[in-house]
């Protein structure tokens, strides 16, 4: 099997170098570009991100190709409707991708609950403590956290919540049932959650989705956890409603948002720099990830974590 890889310089470095040699062990490996134009006709790709689409010309240029294993996690911007009409395989290793970022929301569920970087600036400043004096509000025993969207990261989420003491809620308009959570709709999310974690694909009809509307039925002091897309998110009418509700933002619109926004002067609003998925040694579980669907491509077995094409048009 002669397999190639096409991804950015810096992607190669950071996912595909570690298990390099082990990759050419199981195949005739061609190397790895940032573009086609030096490509050879091969069975397999290997991708990630900074990917060029791969267009009906690319494929012309393929005949031979049958199967993509993707180092990252959505495969939308790349995978053209020509792959899916051609029939290639296609792998992500979104799933790998997923579970950093769940851990991230977890652990922000957890901090904002005991109000630790609010409790933490006041204590620097004060040089005083205080713990019978703390309000009831402060804590997590008992306390409701929303998922908005039971996605493979919102249900990852609910699984790693479920050691804890939480009552735990999820809207999805396509999903009914989801074990761990109790599905609610979208307004009755907003209006019982102390925090609400977005974890909705942005697709055309999810631009806006947590709207001004939606944001005003959070009680006082609620939080607002976004690790999906800025775009989700109606970022004015969250800014207007920051003073009175708490956010953290791993993902905003655009990515960086403006010197000048008023969500950066915000104390009531975290803003990491989109920090969530897979980075450091993180990376090396997306390698791995890769080198075990070439794995079992080579053996003639199915992908472990397939993008079926049905799924096109719901891809985030």
């Amino acid at each position: 099997m002669r397999a190639a890889g096409v991804m950015s310089e810096e992607a190669a470095a950071a996912v595909l170098a570690p298990v390099l040699h082990d990759l050419k062990a199981l195949c005739d490996f061609e190397g790895v570009s940032e573009d086609f134009a030096g490509v050879p006709d091969v069975d397999l790709l290997v991708t990630g991100w900074g990917c060029p689409p791969i267009t009906a010309e690319v494929l012309a240029a393929l005949p031979s190709l049958k199967a993509i294993v993707h180092t990252a996690g959505s495969v939308k911007g790349f995978v053209t409707d020509a792959c899916w009409d051609r029939g290639i395989a296609v792998s992500s290793a979104a799933q790998a991708n997923a579970l950093p970022v769940a851990e991230y929301t977890v652990a922000m569920i957890l901090l904002s609950g005991k109000r630790v970087l609010e409790r933490a600036r006041e204590y620097r400043e004060t040089k005083r403590m205080s713990v019978y004096g703390v309000s009831p509000s402060v804590g997590n025993f008992g306390a409701t956290v929303g998922i908005l969207s039971a996605s493979m990261i919102g249900r990852r989420v609910i699984e790693l919540l479920a050691p804890y003491d939480f009552q735990v809620l999820v809207h999805d308009p396509f999903v009914t049932e989801v074990d761990g959570a109790e599905s609610v709709s979208i307004t009755e999310l907003f209006e019982r959650s102390g925090v609400v974690s977005v974890h909705t694909p942005l697709l055309p009809e999810t631009v806006g989705l947590v709207s001004a509307e939606l944001l005003g039925l959070l009680r006082d002091d609620a939080v607002l956890i976004n690790t999906a897309r800025g775009a989700v998110v109606d970022q004015d009418a969250l800014a207007g409603e920051a003073g009175r509700i708490r956010a953290v933002l791993d993902v905003t619109d655009p990515e960086v948002l403006p010197a000048d926004h008023p969500l950066w002067r915000n104390d009531n609003v975290l803003i990491t720099p989109h920090l969530a998925g897979s980075q450091g040694n993180e990376w090396d579980r997306l390698g791995q990830h890769a080198l075990g669907e070439v794995r079992r491509w080579a053996a003639g077995e199915p992908f472990e974590t397939p993008v079926p094409a049905e799924r096109r048009e719901h891809i985030a």
